[in-house]
């Protein structure tokens, strides 16, 4: 009899232990290769959470586009609207001559006359609020925004230019300025790009990696050389694909990745080196599940297979091509019913990019494809929203483009 208990007891606590291996409790947040299924915030985007998952845990809330508020955004921008868009959109700065006041002059005495040659140029690149167009716009893995213009770089704050700027680009990242475009990946790994010509360059943060540049017809089959801008977007899950846009002229192009790293490297990534760029979709957590969520954020255009080049004024209605730059901005998630307090109520993703365009700058509502509706409208000057320059208005602290 006493045989028959033990293993009775044996097989309880066998029971136990593999039930507390399929169960959140006491494991949220945590990743453990040894279990049958996972509780961090990644175990959604590679399909191996608990069943009890959603109950257990906590849902976190990415929160805020590069806006702290989502700025005014009522509706998107209509034909009326996009037909109404100059050609040629007017600079927000003017060089002006400084005036003076002509006083009068002391007599001076004749000496010899002293030829002098013209005044060299002035550099307008290095500037901060000299009104030139970017190159190219990057956000690293850990969050850091860098401005890219001629030779020099800039790095941004939430509402200005960092102290310190600007610095050569061949100083840091060594290449020689000028670029042509730039992207993150977002996945756990978040290696960046820089395109330049017929070569790229990926890099770790700001280390670059081994054996590079390469050749762009090398490792990205279809795109062409020279490419003006470029922004990339997340997989649905470990089983989809990423996706990256490249603009050039007046077409665009689509390029999605082959590989994606395992959970468990995911992990050990994100220990030693983690994405906040990555992380603000794995934290996202809604009603819907990951892949409808991604369907909400971006259309169904992000499952679809790899084309051909597409006309960018075409598809991306209210940007006039080509243009200078582009840069996939923040997650923001908005109540549709903020003064409900009742279990229906749902939250809106709106996922946007950041077209430049000389001094000007849109903001699309990359689902619709559309330049967002807004007060003041777009375009709006880079200058006075991302540089935290003084234009001919008052500056609006509140309505900074925030990183």
């Amino acid at each position: 009899m006493k045989p028959a208990v033990a293993l009775l007891g044996l097989v309880l606590l066998l029971d136990a232990t593999f039930a507390a291996e399929e169960s959140c409790v006491g494991r949220c947040g945590i990743f453990n290769p040894l279990t049958k299924c996972q509780c961090d915030s990644m175990c959604v985007y590679y399909g191996s959470c608990c069943g009890d998952f959603d109950n257990i845990c906590p849902k976190k809330v990415a929160r805020g586009d590069t806006f702290e508020e989502p700025d005014g955004v009522t509706e998107t921008v209509t034909t009326t609207m996009i037909e109404s868009t100059p050609k040629d959109l007017p600079p927000t700065f003017n060089t002006v001559a400084e005036t003076t006041t002509a006083y009068p002059q002391p007599p001076t005495t004749q000496g010899p006359q002293t030829t002098q040659g013209p005044t060299p140029p002035v550099d307008p690149d290095p500037a901060v609020c000299s009104g030139e167009p970017f190159d190219a716009f990057l956000q690293l893995k850990n969050g850091s925004i860098y401005a890219f213009r001629g030779e020099y770089f800039f790095e941004l704050d939430d509402t200005s230019v960092l102290p310190g700027y600007p610095k050569l680009i061949e100083d840091v990242w060594g290449i020689s300025g000028p670029i042509d475009a730039a992207f993150t990946r977002i996945n756990c790994q978040g290696k960046s790009y820089i395109f330049k010509g017929n070569k790229y360059w990926r890099f770790d943060g700001d280390v670059l990696d081994d054996d590079y540049p390469r050749d762009i017809s090398v490792g990205f089959d279809g795109i062409p050389d020279d490419v003006d801008a470029a922004f990339a977007i997340p997989a649905p899950s470990h089983l989809g694909k990423e996706k990256t846009y490249f603009f050039k002229g007046d077409k665009y192009y689509q390029y999605e990745f082959k590989h994606q790293p395992s959970h468990e490297e995911c992990v050990q990534m994100s220990r030693s080196s983690p994405s906040v760029l990555f992380s603000r979709y794995t934290d996202l957590f809604c009603d819907q599940t990951l892949e409808d969520l991604f369907i909400e954020l971006f259309g169904s255009s992000f499952s679809s297979p790899h084309t051909g080049p597409r006309y960018t004024s075409r598809d991306w209605q209210g940007i006039r091509a080509p243009v200078d730059a582009a840069m996939v901005g923040r997650v923001d998630v908005s109540d549709m019913f903020e003064e409900s307090t009742t279990q229906d109520d749902k939250s809106t993703p709106v996922q946007n990019v950041y077209f430049f365009k000389r001094d000007k700058y849109y903001r699309v509502d990359l689902q619709t494809k559309r330049v967002d509706s807004a007060s003041p409208p777009y375009p709006r000057s880079i200058a006075k929203y991302w540089l935290g320059c003084k234009s001919e208005e008052t500056p609006d602290a509140s309505r900074a483009e925030k990183r």
